[in-house]
């Protein structure tokens, strides 16, 4: 992301990669120049932040100005409190699974159990110095009585950092290789250090964006909840990111503007998937992301209305694209059920999912269900020689593949066989968990390293339900869809899921405007036909979207009327909690 706008050049049928939520002028200030005047002002600050972040050049950035004013400073950083890396890789071994498991299980420990916090408190800011600064992940554990600068990362430039080897894990001795590296990021080092952010939220005075290696974004943290408090009451987007891979395709490299069309392929927009996405607010052309967890933390009421209390902090639905477009399948795979995603990976919901078909070639295929005359025995059996001696499968001996039409609504509750076939662009409407994918077969392909992609055949067949076979895919695991409401110019189409699905999906279509009451719940929408639509919502909030785009209207929102912009008739994907 660039550090400024100045110039969005995005159409209002045109999918933008940067969406930005407005502060009005002087909110967002730029430059470590203005950051040292800040901390020269308070003379005792912590600087606190999220993994990933290039601690080294922030401190070397801010110690130029200070050094050019004349001023001493007294550094204090965290990592030097650390626990020596063996008793860290010890403390946090249990949650990490076997060395050559893809998954751990979320770590129940506290960011505190990794430091030695009686040394790092006996810290104490010397009087004698001109600044006193503690800096580093934790750094609000040494107790001072000094504001709090945050600085947060993006989960895609974390992970690109990662994969360049310029950062670690959380009191490692140095970079693992990415396998290991995020792994160990989401089971333990993202889940401490979410649970720590929420808990100093009250602390932080300035919140910082780390995502460029020589610049720096930051803004007050009243203006930040300022924000976060327009966007609990209008409409939300996330700022979407595409990642490459195995069986990716090439609608997204080719329908979406400005992102890098300097690689293999898309695979994935990460559309609404909270975890990894964040929220980029702008001022004077500037650009700060913060986290989503940040909205969560503070609005979860006002976002997720009725079902607050039942899902907390944790947003449940997710919005990504599959792109198969002149690519491959996925691999034959499937979700854990709640009580084994529960006991065995600490994840509170499970990931179900379905798939909507934005578009397609006429050839395309989903692969859902077992055909009916499956033997659980004889298909493990089929999958292991296929592992073991890289061996083809007839996989439609095993498993039914299900013609694609655009709009249709393939329904894949835990424990359901499936696959997205090639030359589809998929909607994957979805609860939030992302990746815990049983893999059985991947068409004997390597990753895009070069790399076997891991098979968990032991995994799925703890889950599998082999009752969904034969006719009862049809009946049961792609929607019926039916006309529920209609007027003169639009109608209600309900796309309904499976009874184990907590969320539910409709349709709205309408060639001029539709408005719709929310009733204190959640809507996620996407306009999946026509070329823009604009949303007013009853605070009187007007944005635009364009086809493709991923957009949340929260509870506290009320009510929303949606226009069309185009031509021809307008259809919008609404999937919300049941």
């Amino acid at each position: 992301m660039p550090v400024r706008l100045n110039n969005n050049n995005i159409t209002q049928d045109e999918y933008n990669v940067y969406p930005v939520r407005s502060l009005g002028g002087g909110k967002i200030f730029n430059g470590y120049h203005s950051l040292a005047q800040y901390i020269i002002r308070k003379k005792r600050v912590i600087i606190d932040g999220y993994a990933g972040v290039l601690w080294d050049i922030i401190k070397t950035s801010l110690n130029e100005y200070f050094i050019a004013d004349g001023l001493t400073v007294n550094w204090i950083e965290t990592t030097a409190y650390l626990k020596p890396a063996q008793v860290v890789e010890t403390l946090i071994e249990p949650f990490l699974g076997a060395p050559d498991a893809v998954w751990g299980t979320k770590c129940t420990l506290s960011l505190h159990d990794l430091y030695e916090l009686d040394k790092l408190t006996e810290q104490l800011p010397n009087e004698a110095a001109d600044l006193n600064i503690v800096m580093g992940p934790g750094a609000a554990l040494s107790g001072w009585d000094a504001p709090v600068i945050y600085i947060d990362l993006p989960k895609n430039e974390l992970q690109f950092r990662m994969r360049a080897g310029v950062i670690t894990n959380l009191g490692a001795n140095g970079a693992n290789e990415p396998f290991y590296m995020y792994k160990r990021f989401y089971f333990v080092d993202w889940v401490l250090l979410n649970n720590y952010k929420k808990q100093i939220l009250d602390k932080i005075a300035v919140i910082a964006d780390g995502q460029w290696a020589n610049d720096i974004n930051w803004m007050y943290k009243a203006d930040l909840t300022d924000g976060l408090n327009q966007l609990s009451q209008s409409v939300i987007r996330v700022r979407p990111w595409f990642e490459p891979g195995a069986w990716g395709g090439h609608w997204i490299r080719e329908h979406i503007k400005n992102i890098n069309k300097d690689v293999v392929n898309y695979a994935w927009s990460f559309e609404l998937i909270v975890p990894e996405n964040g929220l980029v607010f702008e001022s004077d052309g500037y650009l700060l992301e913060v986290s989503f967890d940040f909205l969560m933390f503070n609005n979860q009421q006002e976002v997720l209305g009725v079902h607050a209390q039942k899902f907390g902090d944790e947003f449940p639905i997710r919005f990504d694209f599959l792109d198969t477009y002149d690519g491959g399948n996925l691999s034959i795979q499937c979700h854990p059920s709640l009580k084994y995603i529960q006991d065995n990976f600490g994840e509170t919901i499970t990931q179900d999912e379905t798939y909507y078909i934005l578009d397609c070639k006429d050839e395309a295929e989903v692969y859902l269900g077992f055909q009916d005359n499956i033997q659980p025995e004889k298909f493990r059996s089929v999958l292991e020689t296929s592992q073991r001696e890289n061996k083809e499968v007839e996989i439609t001996n095993y498993v039914q593949a299900h013609a694609a039409k655009k709009h249709d609504l393939f329904l894949i509750p835990n424990g359901t066989v499936h696959s997205a076939g090639a030359n589809n662009l998929v909607l994957e409407i979805s609860a939030t968990p992302y990746i815990f994918t049983f893999k059985m077969y991947d068409w004997l392909r390597l990753d895009l390293d070069g790399n076997p992609r891991p098979i968990n055949i032991d995994h799925a067949f703890n889950n599998l339900n082999f009752d969904r076979k034969g006719e009862k895919v049809q009946a049961e695991l792609i929607s019926k869809q039916e006309v529920i409401q209609q007027g003169e110019d639009w109608q209600l189409v309900h796309v309904p899921t499976h009874q184990e699905h907590f969320y539910d999906v409709h349709r709205m279509e309408f060639d001029k405007e539709i408005t719709v009451e929310i009733h204190n719940q959640c809507h996620v929408m996407m306009l999946v036909e026509g070329s823009a639509i604009a949303i007013k919502t009853a605070n009187g909030t007007e944005q635009t979207f364009a086809y493709a785009e991923t957009f949340v209207v929260p509870a506290a929102a009320q009510s929303y009327t949606l226009t069309n912009l185009g031509k021809s008739r307008a259809k919008v994907i609404k999937a919300f909690l049941k």
